[in-house]
């Protein structure tokens, strides 16, 4: 009885537990649009990539660091001759005629060589500027990933708002869909009492179906909205995820901007560009140099072992040393004017990266002027469109009272219901654009890091 006791407190301890880990994880599901842009940051695909494009530049810098350390190797030759080499003495030596040879075979059938060499970069000029250029490469990883985590913060804004509008549109046909079937059946009883003919209880009931429908849409785009939006952030698409910034929270956030200045030095894409610049002068400053010599020193100890018999691993036997210090210096003199058409070449490719640098400023200003007159245009609309959907609310209102009065017709109130839900739709189309277009101005802008 005590052991099933302490089983039970074990499995209650346990489901607790359980419990807990799985209330945790649940909870972390919930984003603010700023939460939800910092874990697409640390976990989208691009965004991890672009940390791994780091790494990769830390290890290729060490590595052309490493080019310029002390290489050391080691080997061993072992060479087992079941045929000893020959060679051809002159006969005369031992009495034979001129113009004669004897063949003569020399050494033994062992011969084993073991040694250690080292050799050391003295001076090459593809080692310097290779170092200077592994720094930059690395400085163009780090300006990448900058690049991508303001692509993947303005992609997940937009989902984002996408998803919440989604949401709204979604709730605002089950509040149209409440309202009209309250009215369904008041009409029912007033047609029971013969008060109205059951077509307008028909139309009204037509208008009806097409709001199920309509919302059976709308439910559809609220779970496509919420996959994009977790496709951008790198979350699990079978996990669920809870909104919790807003509508109105960015509504204020609209403002009308007319003076700005368009700064392209402010955009990463600029920086991005100069640090490519300088990896091209650095390719061109390496084909110039190119007609310096290369100087690298070595040196190597070995030792041969020379037996008739396999005994090379036997310490009695002597082993012949041999030792050898060194140094090359290679000059160039004419290699077909290869070197000059290289230099040639990022000549022109250098060229081209500063015309770039210059075109992306021009287009980076045209960019900026037409973000800032398309978000002015999309906020002019969604004011317009507001104001709509007050009027009408108003219409659909008094038309509304004017029926249960007895001085108006269904048909004017189902009219009048449409013409508020259009209102409604044109609205959250008006405020997605305008907030998409204020994410896009911001970018541009480079206000986005």
């Amino acid at each position: 009885m005590k052991n099933n006791k302490n089983l039970l407190m074990r499995m209650f301890i346990a489901v607790f537990l359980f419990g807990s880990s799985s209330f945790q994880v649940k909870a972390q599901q919930s984003f603010s649009l700023a939460q939800a842009q910092d874990y697409a940051v640390k976990n989208s695909i691009n965004s991890v990539n672009a940390k791994l494009n780091i790494d990769m530049a830390k290890a290729k810098k060490n590595e052309v660091t490493g080019i310029g350390l002390p290489q050391i190797s080691s080997s061993v030759d072992f060479k087992d001759y079941l045929e000893l080499p020959t060679s051809l003495i002159p006969g005369e030596f031992f009495g034979a005629p001129p113009g004669t040879y004897l063949p003569l075979k020399f050494g033994t059938q062992y011969n084993t060589t073991a040694g250690i060499s080292a050799n050391q970069l003295v001076f090459s000029s593809d080692y310097i500027v290779g170092l200077q250029a592994s720094k930059t490469y690395m400085e163009l990883a780090q300006k990448s990933e900058t690049r991508t985590k303001i692509e993947t913060i303005t992609a997940v804004a937009s989902a984002y708002y996408g998803a919440l509008i989604a949401k709204e549109s979604s709730k605002l046909l089950d509040i149209n869909i409440e309202r009209l079937d309250k009215m369904i059946l008041d009409m029912k009883a007033l047609n029971n009492n013969g008060f109205i003919e059951k077509i307008d209880l028909d139309r009204l009931e037509v208008n009806y179906n097409n709001l199920l429908v309509e919302k059976q849409n709308a439910q559809r785009m609220v779970n496509v909205s919420e996959a994009l939006l977790k496709f951008q952030m790198g979350l699990d698409p079978n996990q669920s995820i809870t909104l919790t910034d807003s509508l109105n929270s960015f509504v204020s956030t609209l403002t009308e901007i007319n003076d700005f200045k368009p700064n392209p030095k402010s955009r990463i894409e600029y920086s991005i560009l100069e640090t490519q610049n300088k990896l091209n002068e650095l390719d061109l400053r390496r084909h110039k140099m190119s007609y310096l010599p290369s100087l690298v020193a070595y040196g190597s100890i070995t030792s041969q072992a020379q037996r008739k018999e396999f005994d090379i691993f036997d310490t009695k036997k002597k082993w012949f040393p041999i030792g050898v210090v060194g140094a090359t210096l290679s000059l160039p003199i004419f290699d077909g004017l290869q070197k000059h058409y290289r230099v040639e070449q990022a000549k022109i490719t250098l060229l081209m990266s500063k015309n770039n640098l210059n075109q992306f400023q021009n287009a980076a200003s045209l960019e900026t002027s037409n973000a800032s007159a398309a978000y002015n245009n999309a906020l002019a609309t969604f004011k317009l469109q507001k104001r709509n959907i007050e009027l009408a609310e108003n219409v659909y209102n008094v038309t509304k009272i004017k029926y249960e009065q007895g001085v108006g017709s269904n048909i004017e109130v189902i009219e009048a219901q449409s013409s508020y839900r259009t209102a409604l739709v044109n609205y959250y189309s008006a405020l997605y654009e305008a907030l998409n277009n204020k994410v896009n101005l911001d970018k541009a802008l480079g206000n986005i890091k």
